[in-house]
């Protein structure tokens, strides 16, 4: 497997410039399919498999599928160390959508200044976690960004990583040193700690808990009574859930998996990016892949890329097909279930 793995890469990166210009739906394939439960297959089914729909990056990220009146919709990625966010569209392919997408700045800002996670606000805009301007951002209708939160307690923000909206309106956000030109030990910057944060509604900014050493991706269960946060050290590669308090604050986090031993196994990757379907089935990258686990926290199975893995999202006509950020590559694979809030 490991060598058809390695023939497969070679063969997209041969191929990743003619994937940004979509012309075909033809396209190659990576990875497998790993089953740990049979229920697996009430998901994804056994011969399903990932195909790459563009490459030629150099690291994909915060995935968001946009729903249209007219028409079957589009993809937003970032692509983080090129400062830009790309619109992919079935039959066209990808072209760039924004940049500078996560800096405005005019000195270098290292290897990530650009945008991260991506989501629609409750009016359908856009909203961006910033890394150089170290900020969330709504693109508002007339074109131009406003800053939503870019510092707490006038101490400025890390690099704001990963977000996602309570039914509410209520934006829950990580803030992880990822973004930071030397990353924790950047002089610039002036917390002593990763948050996870709410910004409610109102525009006020709550710490919800700073023990996680590094909060990447998060994600609500459908009854919203469970925030799922990934945590990407490569010391503690886990999953955390925190039962969401009436008043929107966390209560005591409970580990839902370890990886840690995969990333001492050298499996590409760390936890990173949450998808949710409407079952409450949890498809969380990671080490070697996507992990999808059931709503009690089972391991069913997983997706191995054979990539360094980022994030995930539902998305398509009925928001069956997952949509993949990998490394260079953006992926998709057909499932048999839908994802919370198509």
């Amino acid at each position: 497997m490991r060598l058809f793995l390695l023939k497969t890469t070679a063969l997209l990166f041969c191929l990743s410039t003619a994937l940004t210009a979509q012309d075909t739906t033809n396209f190659p394939s990576l990875g497998e399919r790993i089953e740990n439960d049979a229920a697996l297959s009430q998901l994804v089914a056994k011969d399903a498999q990932i195909f790459v729909i563009s490459g030629g990056y150099e690291w994909t990220e915060g995935p968001v599928w946009v729903n249209e009146k007219q028409g079957d919709g589009y993809l937003l990625f970032s692509d983080i160390p090129n400062n830009s966010i790309f619109k992919w569209v079935e039959g066209k392919g990808a072209s760039l959508f924004m940049k500078p997408s996560g800096y405005t700045g005019v000195a270098d800002y290292g290897a990530e200044p650009g945008s991260n996670g991506l989501v629609l606000d409750p009016q359908g805009r856009l909203v961006m976690c910033e890394h150089g301007d170290r900020r969330l951002s709504v693109l508002t209708k007339s074109g131009g960004k406003q800053t939503l939160v870019d510092n707490y307690k006038g101490k400025r923000l890390n690099s704001p990583n990963d977000l996602i909206y309570h039914s509410n309106g209520d934006l829950y956000f990580t803030d992880p040193p990822y973004g930071l030109p030397n990353r924790w030990d950047d002089p610039l910057r002036e917390l002593d700690f990763c948050g996870v944060y709410r910004l409610s509604k109102a525009g006020e900014l709550t710490l919800l808990t700073k023990e996680m050493t590094r909060p990447n991706g998060l994600a609500f269960s459908p009854d919203e009574k469970t925030l799922y946060v990934a945590q990407s050290d490569p010391e503690a590669a886990l999953w955390k859930s925190f039962p969401v308090k009436a008043d929107g604050t966390l209560g005591k986090g409970k580990v839902m998996y370890d990886a840690t031993q995969h990333v001492k196994q050298g499996w590409p990757g760390l936890p990173d990016g949450l998808a949710v379907d409407k079952a409450g089935n949890i498809f969380a990258t990671g080490p070697g892949g996507v992990y999808i686990f059931n709503a009690t926290g089972k391991l069913l199975g997983r997706l191995s890329t054979g990539e360094r893995t980022s994030n995930c999202t539902f998305g398509g006509k009925d928001g069956s097909i997952l949509y993949i950020t990998s490394d260079t590559y953006l992926c998709r694979i057909q499932t048999k279930t839908t994802g919370l809030g198509h």
